[in-house]
């Protein structure tokens, strides 16, 4: 029954939209996000001190530019930029793509279908990753947070609905693969389908619950259902 979810999904799909962080690549693999985290709430702190005491509540640093907006303009600006710096010193000592990401990359292109790399990471470091591993080829368009737009990333659906405009196709006929429930949250809302990457074992029954149209737990599956369903 999984099986056929996720043959289904693909057949609707004229384009496959892959998250970065997860499907793609592991980004704080090498640099672990504890301690970017720690750098960011150091900046935080430094424009306001109670928003700082939350910043260091957490370790992820996608939450923190979250915050940032409550400490004004100057505090978001310090965070995006110290972010996106991190971001690309993090994915260049990653390591290679997770496994099965270069397979489902390289058969999403050759069965037809547009290609897009759909994040809340920067642009950047998405560019950065693909050009060290020989990957831009296979990508058509990436699509990055807004920079100083925290409001913007997933669960939102607008870099969804950006994604399926650069690539000119409906929102109804994109596929976002992705291993959090936000990528979910952001494809529904969007009005495009989605397949969960269960890449962790709890993460299986929260993206069905979400609302995912398929889940797998490796990318080697996403790639074997792309070769048997010719775009």
């Amino acid at each position: 029954m999984a099986r056929n979810r996720l043959r289904a999904t693909i057949a609707a799909s004229r384009a496959i939209l892959f998250d970065f962080d997860g499907p793609i690549c592991d980004v704080f693999a090498g640099l672990p996000a504890h301690g970017v985290a720690r750098d960011l709430s150091g900046i935080v702190d430094s424009h306001d001190a109670v928003l700082g005491g939350k910043a260091r509540g957490t370790d992820d640093p996608m939450e923190i530019l979250r915050l940032a907006p409550h400490g004004g303009d100057s505090a978001l600006r310090d965070v995006e930029d110290a972010l996106t710096a991190a971001e690309i010193a993090a994915v260049k000592v990653a390591g290679g793509p997770v496994a099965g990401a270069v397979a489902a990359l390289s058969v999403a292109y050759a069965s037809g279908r547009k290609v897009a790399v759909v994040s809340n990471n920067s642009a950047e470091c998405v560019r950065q990753f693909l050009a060290q591993h020989e990957l831009t080829h296979l990508v058509h368009e990436v699509i990055g947070r807004a920079a100083y737009r925290p409001d913007l990333m997933k669960p939102a659906p607008s870099s969804l609905l950006l994604a399926a405009e650069r690539l000119s196709v409906k929102p109804g006929d994109c596929t976002l693969i992705g291993d959090s429930v936000t990528d979910v949250e952001a494809a529904r809302a969007a009005g495009a389908m989605s397949i969960g990457f269960a890449n962790k074992p709890h993460k299986g029954l929260t993206l069905a619950e979400a609302g995912a149209d398929a889940v797998v737990t490796d990318m080697t599956t996403v790639a074997d259902a792309l070769a048997s369903s010719p775009g």
